[in-house]
């Protein structure tokens, strides 16, 4: 992270001048997977079909920024999870989905503000709805897989808003719900820790890298390297 210094031991700023306020923003976006919350949950669905270490190589190598077409990566990993039962997906969420540290502290603090909260992933809403529900979230956008007698087909479904919910869909939605708002872009957090967050993060006020992949640490204003979410309230005070 050049021109980067250590905020706090575990916290680097880069590109802040004056100290920052919550009541300077009014949106945060979040993304899901390893962000949010503990896991990757298209990894821990392959776990199911013993196809995890096929499936979170690909993962790996996408969040990395390695695989630079990231709707094709998610297609390859999504139709090898064909014939997973939704009770497995149960399973994945009621006993491995955990939310990070900090991420109610964090949420509570931005609601606290007055800001809106947004979820957008590149997972599934059988994730995403039961997190938005938990935290209070506003609005979330991410994929859905398609079920057929309790069982996944190895397809997602496609949306009023698209087929799959990628990098350059988390940058549009972040921008059409600033729209939607009345608000500058420049009014938003952006948080993440993959390579398919970096488009919403690079249009966002401030960009912050969660115990984020090498690549997007290094972009980001704010990176998080230990501790919880809440960390972020050491650099933008509530």
């Amino acid at each position: 992270m050049p021109n980067a210094h250590e905020f706090a031991p575990g916290l680097t700023v880069r590109g802040l001048t004056a100290a920052l306020s919550l009541s300077q923003f009014k949106l945060i976006a979040f993304d899901m997977d390893s962000t949010l919350i503990n896991i990757e949950c298209v990894d821990e669905i392959a776990d199911a079909a013993g196809r995890k270490a096929e499936v979170a190589a690909i993962t790996e190598a996408a969040m990395r920024g390695e695989i630079t077409d990231y709707k094709e990566s998610l297609r390859q990993r999504v139709a090898l999870l064909q014939g997973v039962t939704v009770g497995h997906m149960q399973q994945v969420l009621s006993e491995r989905l955990r939310l990070n540290p900090g991420a109610d502290e964090l949420v509570k603090a931005c609601k606290s503000a007055g800001m809106k909260v947004l979820l957008v992933s590149g997972g599934f809403t059988f994730f995403t709805d039961p997190v938005r529900d938990r935290l209070g979230i506003d609005w979330t956008r991410s994929n859905v897989l398609e079920v057929n007698d309790g069982v996944l087909t190895g397809r997602m479904v496609d949306q009023p808003w698209g087929d799959i919910c990628d990098g350059e869909e988390k940058r549009k939605t972040l921008l059409e719900t600033c729209q939607k708002m009345g608000i500058s872009p420049s009014q938003a957090i952006a948080m993440g820790d993959g390579a398919n967050d970096l488009p919403m993060m690079g249009v966002a006020g401030l960009s912050v890298a969660y115990h984020a992949k090498p690549k997007v640490r290094e972009q980001a204003m704010v990176a998080i390297d230990a501790g919880g979410l809440d960390r972020l309230l050491e650099v933008v005070r509530p």
